[in-house]
């Protein structure tokens, strides 16, 4: 009890003057020098990256070493995002994170499968105590993975502040090769209201970049007048990866003056889904690139604006002339700039914005009811970030809810009147998105009371009822029934569900409920022998899976093991 009140007022103690960032405090968590797919506050889809993806060689199981001594505080397995994750306190007051693991240490192992076997469950979220899961400087806390939501193998690791903030572990020294400048692909300019013109446009225009004799770009002098904006597709390279990764800051300046910045040191995760905010999301929907805008916008949360003026907008009078300038930085303070001229130039008649809008208004403010027919949309207040005119319409059991181009705070709620369906068809009945060029159905979270389906989302799109009366599939893979498995390390099946997907499913051997290990993105569900839960020749197994609409198919199989 001494030790952990001792740790307790040693992390208060420490954790609340983090001004400054040790070096040399936190190790390289591999054994192999760090080369980069993913790098910190990296733009993603709905969520800034959170850590540092470290390349395993292509390899899974290399080991995975504490950054500095703590304890393991938070253990939490999961079949999709972060996999099978570690969260280590550190006295200094920060905690680091491991994801994406192949498996844990022996004793960590050991801790968290007798959490799984209690709760007969695989995935688990469990908060050890300070004496509970010590861990000192260098130890070996796991073998890297691929589980979770990674398509390669690699360990993703964060540093967090006292706050549980995401910052730049490059912050506290640990040092990646980068000496390539970042690449700049597209400049954009916005006028923000009708009363500004961009080169005679009212919508986004992109700026032609020329080359300059070093390695900056100087883009065509602009016709301008009013308030504008400008926006930037930009990326960054290391020397020994060839992903295109996130930089570090952009800064702008206006006639030789700061005017704008936005710095990618950190960030909290209440303020990652506002990423949408960040970017041009309509670009990014319909072009599948990111534009970052350097402005700011109405109900834009985020922290990482610095030396803001007129909202990062710059404001253009007639007949007068003006230089805005973009210099992007790595983390290796390798730059790059851009130089804009401007002049200011007033239009009789500038291009109109688009008025054709349809018939439903949205406010930020204000909660919004859609109904027609058998179909209602609830929109909560505060959902859309800006005033939103909304296409709504509803043709037999297919709601029409715009296009998937506007960025949203929060989920709506669709629910169905399912009361004309017949009562035998009613429970395989779900709610589903259609998306993709060939409007493919996608479950969403559907929940039934009564007569009335019900599913939330969080995108604008098109969507429909679906129905699913076929049961999963179950596979055996690397055995059949009554084959001998002495020599076998573990039990393999492979599960599937073609319409609204697998929900949950539940393995017993001789009656005794078995740890699963459930690889989505393979499908198969893996029993390892090492759990040693049986000790009989002759075996029973059973693997119950069921959808998402409570379809449910059983496989039995007897198998033999001395």
């Amino acid at each position: 009890m001494k030790k952990i009140l001792f740790f307790l007022l040693l992390l208060g103690q420490i954790g609340n003057s983090q001004t400054q960032y040790p070096q040399d405090y936190f190790r390289n968590p591999m054994e192999i020098p760090i080369v980069l797919a993913g790098t910190f506050a990296e733009l993603r889809p709905n969520h800034f990256h959170a850590g540092l993806d470290i390349k395993t060689q292509h390899r899974e199981g290399l080991n995975v070493h504490t950054a500095a001594p703590g304890y393991v505080s938070r253990i939490k397995i999961s079949h999709f995002g972060y996999g099978k994750a570690l969260y280590v306190t550190h006295p200094n007051g920060y905690t680091t994170v491991y994801a994406h693991l192949q498996k844990f240490s022996d004793k960590i192992e050991k801790y968290i499968k007798e959490c799984q076997y209690q709760k007969e469950s695989y995935q688990v979220e469990v908060f050890p105590t300070p004496d509970e899961l010590p861990v000192s400087q260098d130890e070996i806390i796991a073998l890297s993975g691929n589980t979770g939501g990674s398509y390669a193998p690699h360990l993703h690791f964060e540093i967090r502040d006292n706050e549980e903030r995401p910052m730049n572990p490059m912050l506290f020294g640990l040092d990646v090769k980068d000496s390539r400048k970042p690449t700049i692909n597209g400049i954009f300019a916005y006028a923000k209201n009708e009363k500004s013109h961009v080169n005679g446009s009212q919508k986004r225009i992109e700026l032609r970049l020329i080359p300059t004799a070093g390695s900056d770009f100087n883009v065509e002098e602009i016709e301008a007048l009013g308030d504008i904006g400008f926006g930037i597709n930009t990326y960054d390279r290391l020397d020994e990866a060839p992903n295109k990764n996130g930089v570090n800051s952009i800064q702008c300046f206006y006639n030789g003056s700061k005017h704008f910045e936005i710095d990618f040191k950190r960030f909290s995760y209440s303020e990652t889904k506002h990423i949408n905010r960040l970017i041009d999301f309509e670009n990014y929907k319909t072009k599948h690139n990111y534009i970052q805008k350097l402005f700011v916008e109405q109900n834009n949360p985020l922290s990482l604006y610095k030396d803001v003026e007129n909202n990062g907008y710059v404001t253009v009078l007639d007949s007068t002339s003006s230089v805005y300038k973009i210099r992007v930085k790595d983390f290796k303070d390798n730059d790059v700039w851009v130089t804009i001229p401007i002049k200011g130039k007033k239009l009789d008649t500038p291009e109109p914005i688009d008025d054709i809008k349809p018939m439903h208004y949205a406010l930020p403010g204000k909660a919004t009811n859609l109904e027609k027919g058998n179909i209602s949309v609830y929109i909560p207040q505060g959902t859309f970030y800006d005033d939103t005119y909304l296409d709504f319409d509803v043709k037999a059991d297919t709601l029409l809810l715009g296009k998937d181009i506007v960025p949203l705070q929060k989920s709506f709620t669709i629910s169905y009147d399912i009361s004309n369906y017949l009562d035998e068809d009613k429970e395989k009945l779900y709610i589903a998105e259609l998306t993709g060029y060939y409007k493919k159905p996608r479950y969403i979270g559907t929940s039934r009371q009564g007569e009335t389906l019900s599913a939330k989302s969080k995108s604008l799109g098109t969507y429909t009822l679906e129905s699913d009366l076929v049961p999963p599939t179950i596979t055996p893979v690397n055995f059949y029934d009554g084959k001998w498995m002495s020599n076998a390390t573990e039990l393999k099946v492979k599960i599937g569900d073609k319409d609204s997907g697998i929900s949950n499913y539940r393995a017993t051997i001789n009656g005794k409920w078995i740890l699963m290990e459930y690889e989505y993105k393979k499908g198969t569900l893996t029993y390892n022998f090492e759990d040693n839960i049986i000790s009989d020749t002759e075996n029973n197994l059973k693997v119950i899976v069921t959808d998402n609409v409570g379809n449910s198919s059983t496989f039995e199989a007897t198998f033999f093991r001395k």
